[in-house]
């Protein structure tokens, strides 16, 4: 499914960091690896001369294509533009698999902030996007997939790669339906609603199961929490030691391919772990 990946790269720590886990991902998938830089178009409209980030950028890519292996295919290139509208235009040219990248960059961008090239492209890729922050505590190989559903089309977009690598990597599956309490009363657990609620999510659950299961999974489990639907992704995060985390950019709240959808949009912002988001097929949501 990944056999060609795209890796951004500014030469920030942030940036090496992705690179890390593209190279694992290659070499499980045998996929050709291309390393962009792109020249901002705004830098150049204010610099005194071109050719200093010209060689910047060569420099740049060059090095980030010396940290992976000689078995891993390699291409590197340099662009001038806007850099988001560069990196997925690149994408859709060599007709990228997945998007690989650091969440900020050079310029110092705190990790509760998504730095914007990186949050333009989650949001406005058809690409699958990895997103690594510079906190990241997850190494490769992926042991761990989490999965968090609520039943809908976006995030059924991402069972496909969560099947692919969990097939690769001999991964658990964690499948993961909140129920979302924040606007109930104090006895939740007593409420009819969330009775209706816990359904909803043991549905969701049970189609996850099946999709992961058709697709020859191995290794699935489940599980319903209660809670805000953000904070109880993380929590199953840290306590079940999750490496790696897929989902869709949006769910039930029917938003468009402009708009991340808040649980995931905090979640590739602030997760202790790589985060892989997939759009839903436009008109799905």
């Amino acid at each position: 499914m990944f056999e060609t990946i795209l890796v951004p790269t500014d030469g920030s720590d942030c940036a090496a960091q992705a690179l890390d886990h593209v190279v694992d991902i290659a070499h499980h998938y045998d996929a050709t690896v291309h390393v962009l830089t792109v020249i901002n178009v705004h830098d150049l409209e204010s610099a005194p001369d071109v050719e200093p980030l010209e060689e910047e950028a060569a420099t740049r890519v060059a090095n980030a294509a010396e940290e992976i292996e000689d078995n891993v295919e390699t291409v590197t290139s340099v662009r001038t533009g806007h850099p988001d509208e560069e990196i997925r235009g690149y994408a859709d040219q060599i007709g990228a698999d997945l998007i690989a990248m650091g969440t900020h960059g050079r310029t110092g961008v705190r990790r509760f902030v998504l730095g914007s090239i990186a949050e333009k492209v989650v949001r406005l890729a058809d690409t699958p996007v990895l997103t690594v922050t510079d906190s990241d505590t997850a190494t490769v190989p992926y042991e761990d997939i989490l999965v968090p559903t609520d039943g809908s089309a976006g995030a059924e977009a991402a069972v496909a790669p969560a099947a692919s690598l969990a097939t690769a990597y001999d991964a658990t599956v964690h499948g993961l339906s909140v129920v979302d309490t924040r606007a109930l009363g104090a006895d939740v657990r007593s409420d009819i609603l969330v009775d209706t609620l816990e359904d909803n999510a043991e549905d969701a659950l049970d189609d996850l199961t099946v999709d992961f299961t058709d697709r020859d999974v191995a290794s699935i489990t489940r599980q319903v929490e209660f809670g805000t639907p953000y904070q109880a992704i993380r929590d199953y995060i840290d306590d079940n030691e999750i490496d790696l985390v897929v989902m869709g950019t949006h769910g039930r709240t029917g938003l468009n391919r402009y708009l991340l959808g808040s649980v995931t949009e905090k979640l590739v912002r602030t997760a202790p772990v790589p985060v892989l988001s997939v759009r839903a097929p436009e008109g799905d949501g």
